[in-house]
């Protein structure tokens, strides 16, 4: 009996209210019961004293059993005063909570209501409880992350703007102003590109003397670039011609928008005019004097029929001279793709590169030919050639290359495919600002939505806050609930040691 008496008694939390009802603790109409004692209970907090302990047991937590055993307690402090004779208390609020103690007491509801509470806090109300709170903690870490990768988007985004600006030469405070500005340096960038041309008239004699040994060639080789060295930026006219322009006329470049044709400006004449002729003026000037005797003025019958005057047969005749096409410019003047420079000019700068590209293969090829030693085919094949091929050699040979190579990359880099792009489409400057301005707008966006992080950030960790002395407040009822239940149950078994296991918030 002894060994008995000291083993524990272990009861699985979870099957706790069942195994109370299977050992007849506990009736299995116990709801019922606990229903009636609940209304008597919320009707008798009604008229409560002024007491703090009271106020603590009443706020915020389920009333059971052991609350109503605790505020009888201090009742008989504050009621004693309605104490009879015969021991019983007239007071009508000892009255009703004797009463819901005697219900509690009677089939050991009370025991049924706390056990079912237990199970209630261990099974439902603290996964519940830490569930939002670690959905809390990882919504934090979550927008922690998203908000760091918004601040990196947005700095990598403000990042590649700048290098775009800087890879178009501009410092992107104001895009368009900017890039039309490039657009007017550019022709004093080509002119210096056409007089730094003149370093290759050595590789140019060197590539014809070339060719000429070799395949016996009769025809110019390298015409723009020999040009452009004599000339440098020529205009594409005297290229084309041959002679220099007596006047250039250039485009002048708007940098504001034009604005739209309204109909004020169009002069219509004046309709039914006062004074002088009462026809109609058209708004068409017509320069010496040329009468074409047209008039839409109302004649009289006589001239209804020859209305139109084709003039004095006997007058001297108009003379119309008649302009071949392509040639509405007078001789020698330079206007619209005339005016620009061989480098301005599309076409020709076209072929310019092309000549630039076919002698930097040239030399590139030279320089391998002339690292390979101990050629005897080689050596004795150059032995009739020209003094300008033998007299070369191969470091020199790669400096004519990097001269080259120098003006090809200055021509054909993306600053000055962008500036040429821009100098032939004025809307082009409209596409890259735009371009250029939703890069930040998107970096403005990110930033946005990062500083919306840090607000749904901040929300979370409020609710976390709110979510821990819940949870705090919740494990420790529940482990003062345990420790009730296990003393009761070991009263009804001669004080064995009672073990409710699985109790863990």
């Amino acid at each position: 009996m002894e060994n008995i008496q000291n083993l524990p008694i272990d009861i699985q939390t979870n099957k706790l209210l069942d195994w109370l009802l299977d050992r007849r603790h506990c009736s299995v109409k116990w709801q019922s019961a606990v229903k009636t004692i609940r209304e008597k209970i919320n009707a008798a907090i009604q008229d409560m004293p002024e007491n703090e302990e009271i106020k603590q047991l009443l706020s915020g937590s389920y009333i059971h059993y052991f609350h109503c055993l605790r505020i009888v307690e201090i009742l008989k402090g504050t009621e004693a005063s309605s104490k009879n004779i015969f021991g019983r208390y007239s007071s009508q609020r000892m009255k009703d909570w004797q009463e819901i103690v005697s219900l509690y007491e009677a089939d050991n509801v009370y025991l049924a209501e706390v056990a079912s509470l237990l199970i209630r806090n261990v099974s439902y109300e603290g996964p519940a409880l830490k569930k939002q709170l670690a959905k809390a903690q990882q919504l934090q870490q979550e927008l922690s992350r998203r908000e760091v990768e918004c601040q990196s988007s947005a700095a990598e985004l403000r990042e590649r703007y700048y290098a775009a600006c800087k890879q178009y030469g501009i410092s992107g405070d104001s895009v368009a102003r900017e890039l039309q500005a490039l657009v007017k340096d550019l022709p004093a960038v080509l002119e210096e590109v056409g007089k730094d041309a003149a370093k290759l008239e050595e590789t140019i004699k060197l590539y014809a003397a070339f060719t000429n040994f070799l395949c016996d060639w009769s025809e110019p080789v390298l015409p723009l670039l020999t040009f452009t060295i004599k000339r440098g930026n020529a205009t594409f006219y005297e290229w084309r011609t041959g002679k220099a322009p007596s006047s250039v006329e250039r485009a002048v470049v708007e940098e504001a928008c034009p604005e739209s044709l309204s109909e004020d400006a169009i002069d219509w004449g004046s309709f039914g005019a006062a004074e002088g002729n009462s026809g109609v003026d058209a708004g068409i000037i017509v320069e010496d004097g040329i009468d074409w005797g047209i008039s839409l003025e109302p004649e009289t019958e006589d001239a209804a029929g020859g209305a139109i005057d084709w003039g004095d047969s006997e007058a001297a005749p108009i003379e119309i001279e008649i302009v071949d096409a392509g040639t509405d410019c007078p001789e020698g003047v330079a206007r619209g793709e005339d005016a620009l420079g061989v480098l301005e000019n599309s076409q020709s700068r076209s072929q310019f590169i092309d000549e630039l590209m076919e002698l930097e293969a040239f030399l590139t090829q030279r320089i391998v030919e002339m690292g390979e030693e101990g050629d005897v085919v080689a050596m004795s094949q150059f032995q009739l050639a020209p003094s300008v091929i033998q007299n070369q050699t191969r470091q020199h040979v790669q400096e004519m290359l990097s001269e080259v190579q120098d003006l090809l990359g200055r021509l054909t880099s993306l600053r000055m495919q962008h500036l040429f792009m821009i100098q032939a489409s004025p809307r082009y400057v409209e596409r890259v600002s735009d371009m250029l301005r939703q890069k930040l707008k998107q970096a403005d966006i990110l930033v946005l939505k990062a500083s919306t992080m840090v607000e749904r950030r901040q929300e979370a960790l409020e609710e976390q806050s709110r979510l821990e002395p819940r949870v705090d407040l919740l494990a420790l009822r529940t482990r003062e609930l345990q420790k009730l239940i296990e003393a009761d149950i070991s009263k009804r078994y001669h004080n064995r040691p009672v073990n409710l296991m699985g109790v863990n918030i």
